[in-house]
Order: C-alpha cells, then sequence, then structure tokens
C-alpha cells in the first residue's frame, strides 16, 4: 500500500492518531525533506528508513518506490507540512500506482488553504485552487483567467514574493478587490490579515522582514 499522511502544518498537535500509526507501521517512510521529517519522527517516537522523494528527483524513482509497492512493501508518503501533492511532491507516484491498479490511501488530515478559507469569511460553497502561480512562463495568462474568476480563489505564496506577487494581481483583480492573507497558521505566530488587495499590500510594505509560508484567499469576480 502507498499512503499519502497529512503532517501538522505548524502545530504538532495537529496529526492524527491514525496518521501515527500508519508512519509507525510502515516500512518506508518517503518525505519531502528527509531533515524535516526525522525531526517529526523523532518527536513522534518513530524509528523508520527515510527516503528523499521531491520535486527534483520524483521522475528519476518514480518506479523504483512504485515497484516496490507491487511487491508488498508498505510505502508512506509526506510532504514538509500538510497533504502531500496538494501543490506538493506525490501527484506522479500516486498515478504511477493507479494506472498500475496498485493500492492507494490518503488520510485526511492538516492542510493549509482550509482554515484559511474558512476564517476569510468569504464564500466556501465554491472555490478555486491555484496554488503557487507561475513564476515566468504563463504567469500573466493566469493573472487574467483568476480576474475574472467568479469564486473564491486560494493562492499560495512563499513571503520573499508575496509583495511582487500581490502587485501583479492588482492591475488585473483591482485595487478593492477583498482579500484575506494567512501566514503561520496553527502557529505561535499566527496572522490574519482582513483588507482588499491594496490594504494588505499596504500593510506588508512597510514590514522589514516577512516570515512563514503564506495562504491569500481573494474574493471571487461576483462577489
Amino acid at each position: 500500500m502507498l499512503y499519502f499522511v497529512p503532517t501538522p502544518i505548524g502545530n504538532l498537535g495537529d496529526i492524527t492518531k491514525r496518521s501515527i500509526e500508519v508512519l509507525s507501521n510502515v516500512e518506508i517512510i518517503l518525505a519531502e525533506d528527509t531533515r524535516v521529517t526525522a525531526r517529526l519522527l523523532k518527536h513522534l517516537g518513530i524509528v523508520k528508513p527515510l527516503k528523499s522523494f521531491h520535486a527534483h528527483n520524483e521522475h528519476k524513482v518514480l518506479q523504483v518506490y512504485g515497484d516496490m509497492v507491487a511487491n508488498g512493501t508498505d510505502i508512506a508518503l509526506v510532504t514538509d507540512a500538510g497533504t502531500p501533492a496538494i501543490s506538493d511532491p506525490g501527484f506522479l507516484l500516486a498515478r504511477y500506482c493507479r494506472e498500475r491498479n496498485l493500492p492507494v490511501n490518503c488520510l485526511p488530515g492538516p492542510t493549509a488553504f482550509v482554515p484559511a478559507l474558512v476564517v476569510s469569511g468569504l464564500p466556501c460553497d465554491k472555490f478555486y485552487f491555484e496554488g503557487f502561480l507561475p513564476v515566468k512562463k504563463g504567469r500573466q495568462t493566469r493573472l487574467k483567467g483568476l480576474a475574472t474568476c467568479p469564486c473564491t480563489i486560494i493562492l499560495y505564496e512563499s513571503p520573499h514574493k508575496i509583495i511582487k506577487t500581490l502587485e501583479h494581481l492588482i492591475p488585473y483583480l483591482g485595487m478593492e478587490r477583498q482579500a484575506t492573507l494567512c501566514r503561520e497558521l496553527s502557529k505561535l505566530h499566527e496572522e490574519v490579515l482582513h483588507g482588499t488587495l491594496h490594504s494588505i499590500l499596504e500593510d506588508l510594505s512597510q514590514r522589514k522582514t516577512i516570515k512563514g509560508e503564506i495562504v491569500l484567499v481573494i474574493a471571487g469576480s461576483d462577489y
């Protein structure tokens, strides 16, 4: 079996009992960053072989781990935080196994965009998850598409790119488009900023440093 195991996005208390059981019982754990996962496993008192599985090697090792599942090995895949394959490595391995009728199981658990969407106060019945915008190629096309998206939009962004992303969004979506920015979710310094794209940009532009991964929730064009 290939297990997709969500891990805490910040607060270690968010890991589920079932996730701990699976990590304790599998034979190998594939990790986006073995150093990050090693710290989590030490906290949980779990000792298991750790292997790297990330965006830079997933094509090379895909068949190796797929064949191991085919031969009866139980493998868990984790990312640094949250649910694997949600804007993180994992999709290719899931597809590889499904195409070969190999068993795949994804446990429910932490993911950053759900709490951000809920606390935003924006409509949750329909939403569009963009994840990370393209850095260069295709970025302008995506921004044009987001401008007319009728439902709530969810973006992921890194702290050192968020100001530039807001500056790129405003010409397409407008200064007054309602938005919520969530930073450091579930951690000690969790922050939620409600306002417009312009007011959030103004706030962040006055800071010397910005830390923590960011979820930006934006009102749709019909809001």
